[in-house]
């Protein structure tokens, strides 16, 4: 280590890292590899939201099935909406995997688990 000094001349240690993980770790993934994926911006800030959610929510996703997360403005007309697929159990966006609810019940599908019924 070397020290670095302070305002007032003096030498001292710098301070350890914060945590185990990276600054901007993701699920062991930091933003270096999530970029290195090669997605899109948005794409890849989506992906870090769901995996923020599915660490946030964890055992409670079973009981949120198939409900909406969160509603966002991406510009004036477009709407992005993070749900919980009521089939497979994934934190879904509509732009990613698309979205499919029920007008009735409000009941949330992704578009791969809508084909499969």
């Amino acid at each position: 280590m070397t020290p670095v000094k302070d305002s007032k001349g003096t030498a001292r240690a710098r301070k350890a890292a914060r945590g185990t993980q990276a600054k901007g770790a993701v699920n062991g993934l930091t933003t270096e590899e999530l970029e290195e994926q090669d997605l899109p911006g948005d794409a890849a800030g989506r992906l870090k939201i769901k995996r923020q959610y599915e660490d946030l929510l964890g055992i409670r996703i079973e009981k949120l099935k198939g409900r909406v997360l969160n509603r966002e403005k991406i510009n004036k007309t477009i709407e992005g909406i993070y749900y919980i697929c009521l089939e497979c159990k994934r934190i879904c966006h509509n732009l990613d995997e698309g979205l499919v609810q029920d007008p009735e019940t409000h009941i949330c599908y992704c578009e791969n688990c809508r084909k499969k019924r």
